[in-house]
């Protein structure tokens, strides 16, 4: 039975919840419910906070984990990002009262508050920089205004409530994070399928199905447009000289991809979601 931590609340949880479910899986009914055993599939899943979420996999209780990249390496567990899962991003910056920091060489000396000191500290570390990381559960826009920090270190994601405190970000990004699957040490047959899963989901929710007619002289510019994953699949149509064409396309590029076929001649072009696919 594999041991799979899911989070309980925030914003990676209905997410994660989400997309387990397109994978197959079943999710707890009650949001207040901690654990939810899926035995037809032979996982069980734990519902915790997403910042425990690295200890219990990276201790080897659970074997696998859904968190955020920044609470994985804030931890310092010993758990490994396996798989990027497509939601969750955010940007952690430096922040400050407006107009007063443009560079990180300006924390030399400072007083930096922040939830995640297992990111800051071996940041400013590894460029040099000496300054006193005080570390705070949350809420950690108000130190400034309360004496606490000079500057703060937290995950930004549309800035608003940075402006709300009067603060701008400065400096380049501490991390680029998102939602992520994590292991520890070696991962078994059942992880394996696990994981198949989620990237299948991953993978239909980056592509779509195209399908169109087109005269068989163009075939070749068209297929150039559409190449598929591997290659499309063309079939004779009962209307001599055409064949139909099937191919997975970038869900981002599909509405141009279609212009560019009507131009060579592609007619009846249809595009369908992919609930889920094996690559």
């Amino acid at each position: 039975m594999l041991k799979v931590a899911v989070p309980n609340k925030g914003a990676l949880a209905e997410a994660a919840a989400q997309m387990l479910a397109e994978a197959g899986y079943r999710q707890r009914r009650n949001p207040k419910d901690l654990v939810t055993l899926d035995a037809d599939n032979g996982v069980e899943f734990f519902y915790l906070r997403p910042r425990d979420i690295a200890i219990y996999v990276g201790e080897g209780t659970l074997d696998v984990g859904v968190t955020g990249r920044d609470l994985l390496l804030d931890s310092g567990a010993q758990a490994t990002e396996t798989v990027a899962l497509g939601f969750g991003s955010s940007t952690f910056r430096f922040a400050a009262p407006t107009g007063t920091m443009t560079e990180l060489g300006q924390l030399q000396g400072k007083r930096i508050a922040t939830s995640y000191p297992g990111i800051v500290t071996p940041f400013l570390q590894g460029r040099g920089i000496q300054a006193e990381v005080v570390r705070l559960d949350g809420a950690v826009e108000s130190s400034i205004r309360l004496g606490v920090a000079d500057a703060i270190a937290d995950v930004v994601e549309t800035g608003s409530t940075l402006r709300q405190a009067d603060l701008e970000v400065f400096g380049e990004p501490l991390l680029s994070s998102e939602a992520v699957l994590i292991t520890h040490g070696e991962t078994s047959p059942e992880f394996e399928v696990f994981k198949r899963r989620l990237d299948s989901v991953l993978v239909a929710r980056t592509y779509v199905m195209m399908d169109y007619d087109i005269r068989e002289e163009h075939v070749d510019e068209a297929v150039r447009l559409t190449p598929g994953i591997e290659s499309p699949t063309v079939s004779p149509l009962h209307r001599d000289g055409w064949v139909a064409v099937r191919s997975m396309v970038p869900r981002e590029s599909a509405q141009k991809v279609m212009d560019a076929l009507y131009s060579v001649g592609a007619r009846g072009i249809l595009v369908t979601d992919i609930l889920s696919c094996r690559i």
